[in-house]
C-alpha cells in the first residue's frame, strides 16, 4: 500500500466513495479554484504534456479522471484525435464537462462515462493512448488503477500522466509547504465551501509518490520507455510510458 492510498478528504467510507463525493461538492468552482491556485501555470503543463503525447498521434484516447474535461478539450484541440472517452467516478464533474464541449461544438469528438477507474467497462486494448491530468492520486489502488489503464491500451500505446508532486529541493520545499498548508486551505474554503477538499490536496501531494518511484511503479504495471519530466521547481511531474 502507498501512502497516497490512505490519504482521504473526510475519514468516513472507502477512498473512492469520499473523493466521489468531495468533486461532486466542489464542481461548480473547481475550474476557478483550480486556475487560481495555481496561478495558470498548470494550463502550461498541460499543454506541454499534450504535445509530447501529440507526437504519437493517437486516435483512439482514454481520458482518465476526466473532472470537468480540461484536458480533453486540450488533447482535442492540439491533437485532433478521432475520439476521447472522458472517464470519472464524479457525475458533478462531467456535467460541467458536458457543458464545456457543448460549448466548443466538440461533441462528436469528446463523450463521458462514468468509470471506476479501478474496474473499467472497456475490452483489452481499446485505446492509442491512455491519460490522466491530476487525477491519479486519487486512486484508492495505484496499482490496480495503473494496471487498468495499462490493459485498456493496445501493444505500443502510450500512457500520459501529470501529477502534482512537492518540489524536492530547498528553498522551493519550504516556500511551497507554506504555500500548500496556508494559502490553499483558505483560498479553497473561500471559493468552495468545503473545508476539506483543500486541505486533502496538499496531503495527497506530499503522499504521491516521487518521481523515481513512480517510475519503478509504472513499470510493475507493465510498461516500458517510463520518462518523465519535472515541472517549475518539481511542482508538477510528466510521466510518459508505453505499453
Amino acid at each position: 500500500m502507498y501512502k497516497q492510498e490512505s490519504v482521504t478528504p473526510y475519514g468516513e467510507g472507502s477512498k473512492q466513495e469520499q473523493i466521489r463525493r468531495m468533486f461532486d461538492k466542489i464542481a461548480p468552482s473547481y475550474d476557478r479554484l483550480n486556475h487560481a491556485l495555481s496561478l495558470g501555470i498548470d494550463r502550461r503543463w498541460r499543454r506541454t504534456a499534450v504535445d509530447a503525447l501529440g507526437k504519437h498521434k493517437p486516435q483512439q484516447i482514454l481520458d482518465i479522471a476526466t473532472g470537468t474535461g480540461d484536458f480533453a478539450l486540450l488533447l482535442a484541440k492540439r491533437i485532433q484525435p478521432q475520439h476521447i472517452v472522458g472517464a470519472d467516478i464524479s457525475e458533478g464533474m462531467m456535467a460541467v464537462g458536458r457543458e464545456k464541449v457543448k460549448e466548443e461544438g466538440l461533441q462528436n469528438v469528446i463523450s463521458f462515462q462514468h468509470e471506476d477507474c479501478m474496474q473499467l467497462s472497456f475490452p483489452d486494448g481499446s485505446f492509442d493512448a491512455v491519460t490522466s491530468s491530476y487525477g491519479v492520486r486519487n486512486f484508492q489502488n495505484l496499482d490496480k488503477g495503473l494496471q487498468e489503464m495499462q490493459r485498456v491500451l493496445r501493444p505500443g500505446g502510450h500512457l500520459l500522466i501529470v501529477e502534482l508532486t512537492p518540489p524536492p529541493r530547498f528553498p522551493m520545499k519550504q516556500l511551497f509547504w507554506l504555500y500548500a498548508h496556508v494559502v490553499m486551505p483558505l483560498l479553497g474554503r473561500l471559493i468552495s465551501h468545503d473545508d476539506s477538499a483543500y486541505t486533502y490536496l496538499p496531503a495527497s501531494m506530499e503522499a504521491f509518490p516521487q518521481p523515481e518511484q513512480m517510475e519503478g511503479i509504472l513499470r510493475k504495471a507493465g510498461f516500458a520507455e517510463v520518462q518523465w519530466r519535472r515541472f517549475t521547481f518539481g511542482i508538477s511531474t510528466m510521466y510518459l510510458a508505453t505499453k
